[in-house]
């Protein structure tokens, strides 16, 4: 395995991205809207295994004091092997004056508050879409 991180958004396969969120359970799109979406952050991160693409996280921030991180996944074969911390612990070091908040997929909580993240009280959420998130366990 020869890991390597990159930390813009040149030549990524952005249907990769899409085949690999869906493979974890994450919301996913078009690779076209993934896109977007990481080309208007102000961090991303992907990791390769050679030229494979098996991991990758974002986040969007005022750069003053908060951030939000989003798309943290790893290919499943993958999964395990210390990439996820890779991938936050990279995040938070990029801009490190910032409050963070995420929300985890039910069930990955446990692996967040291992980097520090702790459970909010107050979080709120307005989703498109709130019955398939309920039904998929992000709200009440």
């Amino acid at each position: 395995m020869t890991i390597r991180l990159q930390y813009d958004c040149s030549n990524v396969d952005w249907d990769c991205v899409s085949s690999i969120l869906e493979s974890v359970d994450m919301a996913h799109f078009e690779g076209k809207v993934h896109k977007i979406a990481f080309e208007n952050s102000c961090v991303v991160l992907f990791v390769y295994d050679d030229d494979e693409l098996i991991g990758f996280g974002r986040a969007i921030s005022d750069y003053a004091y908060q951030a939000a991180i989003y798309d943290v996944a790893v290919s499943q074969a993958y999964q395990g092997k210390g990439l996820g911390r890779i991938i936050v612990s990279s995040i938070l070091k990029s801009i490190p004056q910032c409050n963070f908040i995420l929300y985890a997929s039910p069930g990955k909580e446990g692996f967040y508050e291992t980097l520090n993240f702790k459970r909010m009280k107050t979080g709120m959420a307005l989703f498109r879409d709130a019955e398939k998130m309920q039904i998929k366990g992000f709200t009440e």
